[in-house]
């Protein structure tokens, strides 16, 4: 079976942890085995967040006054090839020694004229309490958003992804038996100019649509997406939740779920699934595998 897994940022950095490099590479070595573990019975392609680590090298870039801050493309593009390295290396070390194992860069083209541009909704880098939050937007100019009572993020846009520039040496990879780290961060988001010519622009793509347009363009049999959370809930927030176990496509409103988190998890499973044989799971990290088997989670499939 052909799987693709996106990794949450959130399953490779806890909430509240600090984002220390031996923090990242200790989550990362655990997030590792439930991988390997995985690849014992099936071919996977591994796709992977950065918003929390996108943030941290946005502050570290602002804090040094001596040149203009980088743009988050290539911010993206940092946190990215970070991240692959550690996966890539955890992976190595939980795999068999002749594995063959790939991180690419992966830029995904958006739409110029995308609505997002205008609405940014996508939540990047650490957590603020009330002061830290006035003192970001005051010092940055950065739009944020209070996800709980107190508890503050940034946010930027959030487009579509459209096409995967490199799918053609992704698939090639593939076909060779290479398990390969890509699409990481949501991709790095760029547009096509008039010329042809792509350049980066100012957003992050949210990584469960992009992993999820990975999945349909690779036709994998499944797609997981691994977070810290361990299912989808009905009635969220309420007293009345409950986790959803198994569920047709048809029978999930992503409208009902917030927008910055679990909407495009529920969203992309979605449409994954929409094709009769496909399966869609959402759930933690340390479930992949009782998930891919029906035994935990949230799976989404055509019954």
């Amino acid at each position: 079976m052909r799987v693709v897994v996106a990794l949450g940022g959130n399953a490779l950095l806890k909430r509240g942890e600090p984002m220390t490099a031996e923090v990242q590479r200790a989550n990362v070595r655990r997030a590792a085995l439930a991988l390997a573990d995985l690849a014992l019975d099936h071919d996977i392609v591994v796709a992977h967040g950065s918003g929390p680590q996108v943030g941290l090298l946005a502050l570290q870039a602002a804090a040094y006054k001596e040149v203009p801050p980088y743009p988050l493309d290539i911010i993206s593009a940092e946190s990215v090839g970070m991240i692959g390295y550690l996966v890539e290396q955890e992976l190595a070390n939980a795999l068999p020694e002749n594995a063959k194992l790939a991180t690419l860069l992966t830029q995904i083209e958006v739409d110029r004229g995308d609505p997002a541009f205008a609405n940014p909704v996508k939540p990047i880098g650490p957590v603020y309490d009330d002061r830290e939050a006035r003192k970001a937007g005051d010092e940055h100019g950065w739009p944020l958003v209070e996800e709980t009572k107190g508890k503050w993020r940034r946010v930027v846009p959030s487009p579509l992804p459209k096409r995967i520039t490199q799918i053609e040496v992704i698939r090639l990879l593939v076909k060779f038996g290479v398990v390969v780290i890509c699409a990481g961060g949501g991709g790095i988001p760029v547009i096509r100019k008039e010329d042809g010519d792509l350049e980066g622009v100012e957003a992050v793509i949210d990584k469960d649509r992009a992993a999820g347009l990975l999945a349909e363009q690779l036709d994998a049999d499944a797609f997981l997406m691994l977070t810290d959370v361990d299912a989808v809930y009905e009635d969220w927030g309420t007293p009345r939740q409950r986790p959803i176990r198994r569920v047709s496509p048809d029978k999930l409103n992503p409208a009902a779920y917030p927008p910055g988190s679990m909407g495009p998890k529920v969203e992309a499973a979605i449409a994954f699934a929409a094709v009769e044989g496909r399966l869609s799971g959402i759930g933690r990290l340390e479930d992949a595998r009782a998930i891919l088997e029906g035994r935990a989670g949230t799976t989404i499939s055509i019954r």
